[in-house]
């Protein structure tokens, strides 16, 4: 009974899967733009920029 239910939920969410790409055909491929796109890195000291503040090298003195 309970691999049935686990066979049914599985199918299910396949056939959301279908349906998702068939209505938004789009949203696949800005996922992947995404993962393209390179972290930002400091100019100066090429650690990541996490956020919007900047980098914390400026702030050192």
């Amino acid at each position: 009974m309970l691999v049935k239910i686990i066979l049914i939920f599985l199918l299910a969410m396949v056939l959301v899967g279908m349906i998702g790409k068939l209505v938004f055909p789009s949203a696949l491929d800005r996922m992947k733009t995404k993962a393209r796109l390179k972290p930002a890195v400091c100019k100066t000291c090429g650690r990541y920029i996490v956020g919007k503040g900047g980098c914390d090298c400026g702030k050192k003195g």
